[in-house]
């Protein structure tokens, strides 16, 4: 089925559409293109007043905001059964490594029991709904020689370290809800490294080399820049999305419970990408130190290497990258310039 047509503004005008971990970067960038096309969003994030760029861009004023955590069985009742919605996106987690490392019990908490609490309401209060989308990782696969690269969604699901294990369970519980007893129209994506502007979460590579590239802090490498990734652009994301969900609501037998892989197929060291990055700022001149002081880094919890293509979704919904890499990139700086000067005052 070819739904590249399928994500027009007058598909979407007034459907009730519920985005949980609205506050987030994917979040926010879904929720920009939602309100672009006429949907009515709901969201629900565990923080509702944390800086983000559904706030910095002024997004947040044209969506119903509840703050909330999804593990809270009454509230998701009460908020499922109210909302009447059309489609759901699940996108709320606990994503970064490091504080699954730290605190695997809060990241299993966030990523398993809020799915199961999220999906067992609309199966009980609102059955009828039209697309569930949940986000799922690359990191759910666990690690793989370079060889079996990129990821095909038959591999079986080999997570070691408790954030790609969180994820993992989530999917299997997705597709639970999906099978022939239950029948709820879910779909599980999952995507190698998403980026662009609205990710705050500094830990992250590219926004951490943006604003070290700025000169708002020293960067401080947390590896030996070999591991590869790839990359795709968080506007590229919310089309998917879209696309995805549309094709669920025309076709739910056709797409219930499938896993769907999204990446560029552009391998790339965290090397090369810092290089890239430090270029376009004007910092070249600091690529040097930095590469020294990476021989003497090294990351726990990483998998080594992992990049995905986009075969299937081209075939199932007419969805290739359009963003290049460095145009991506350009505009991720552009609004990190605007959002650091904003909240920080110019660098020293």
């Amino acid at each position: 089925m070819d739904a590249s047509a399928s994500t027009s503004g007058k598909s979407w005008k007034n459907k009730r559409v519920l985005v949980t971990g609205i506050n987030g970067f994917i979040g926010g960038n879904l929720t920009r293109r939602l309100l672009s096309e006429g949907a009515l969003v709901t969201g629900i994030d565990i923080n509702e007043d944390r800086n983000s760029m559904l706030r910095f861009d002024g997004l947040a004023d044209q969506a119903n905001v509840i703050s909330g955590d999804i593990c809270d069985r009454t509230l998701m009742e009460q908020l499922i059964r109210n909302g009447q919605f059309d489609v759901c996106f699940h996108l709320a987690a606990q994503v970064e490594v490091g504080v699954a490392l730290l605190d695997p019990f809060s990241t299993f908490e966030s990523n398993i029991r809020g799915t199961y609490t999220l999906l067992d309401a609309i199966k009980t209060f609102a059955p009828n709904i039209k697309a569930i989308v949940v986000a799922s990782t690359d990191k759910a696969y666990g690690s793989y020689p370079a060889e079996f690269m990129p990821y095909r969604e038959d591999y079986p699901l080999k997570p070691e370290f408790p954030y790609d294990t969180s994820k993992a369970c989530a999917d299997m519980i997705a597709q639970s809800y999906a099978n022939d007893f239950f029948k709820l129209p879910i779909v599980v994506t999952r995507f190698c490294n998403i980026f662009g502007p609205g990710q705050l979460n500094f830990s992250a590579l590219i926004p951490d080399a943006i604003q070290c590239g700025l000169g708002y802090k020293k960067f401080v490498p947390r590896g030996n820049g070999s591991h590869i990734r790839d990359f795709i652009f968080s506007e590229d994301v919310a089309d998917l999305y879209l696309r995805i969900a549309d094709a669920l609501t025309e076709s739910p037998e056709s797409f219930r419970g499938k896993v769907y892989n999204a990446g560029a197929n552009e391998p790339r060291s965290v090397r090369s990408v810092l290089e890239q990055l430090f270029e376009m700022l004007g910092k070249a001149d600091e690529i040097n130190e930095i590469a020294e002081q990476m021989k003497y880094a090294s990351t726990t919890g990483e998998i080594d290497t992992q990049y995905m293509d986009f075969m299937t979704v081209k075939r199932d919904f007419g969805w290739e990258p359009k963003t290049s890499f460095t145009n991506g990139l350009q505009q991720t700086i552009d609004w990190f310039k605007l959002y650091l000067l904003s909240e920080k005052g110019p660098a020293s």
